[in-house]
């Protein structure tokens, strides 16, 4: 699975430094704005766990996921009470999804940065891919570039909260 074209010239350009220039844009409702690099999500509290991986298509795999917990950054970040989402993009053009906070505290939501005790495969996502081990396959982006937190999906995309409806799938998607 890890022999997957990269999504752009610029993502080539990043992965033959190594991603030393990839930053994760945090925005939207959240007190201190901030744009991390991988290395200080690498220096943030570190979680793993080994969890299965579904697609609703009907592939899955199991892998050792580790990464900084989404919870850690939306604190850091200063999440506002009021939050209700956080939407999730790729470097992948027109790639996004959103998750409601329940799932986004979830201590097992990970922004994993990597995979059975190396670094994230570009193939599974790298250099960050979200980890929601309580959803399906398809909420799982890979190459996350910005966090948006929000109280409202309807300013995103077609307003259905993410790009998985606008093609026909569900929202939720829990397993």
């Amino acid at each position: 699975m890890d022999e997957v074209d990269p999504p752009s010239d610029e993502f080539k350009r990043l992965q033959a430094d190594r991603f030393a220039d990839w930053r994760l844009a945090v925005d939207g409702m959240v007190a201190n704005p901030k744009s991390f690099s991988l290395a200080e999500l690498k220096g943030y509290p570190q979680r793993s766990h080994i969890t299965m991986i579904q697609c609703e298509e009907g592939w899955s795999y199991i892998g050792e996921w580790i990464g900084a917990p989404l919870s850690h950054v939306l604190e850091v970040a200063g999440a506002l009470p009021q939050a209700r989402y956080v939407v999730y993009r790729s470097f992948q053009k027109d790639w996004w999804d959103s998750i409601d906070m329940a799932d986004a505290l979830h201590p097992q939501t990970l922004l994993a940065y990597g995979m059975n005790g190396d670094e994230l495969p570009v193939g599974f996502g790298g250099p960050l891919r979200m980890r929601v081990p309580r959803q399906i396959g398809y909420k799982n982006v890979k190459y996350i570039t910005q966090l948006t937190v929000t109280d409202n999906l309807k300013q995103f995309g077609k307003g259905l909260g993410s790009a998985s409806p606008e093609a026909g799938y569900a929202w939720y998607a829990g397993i």
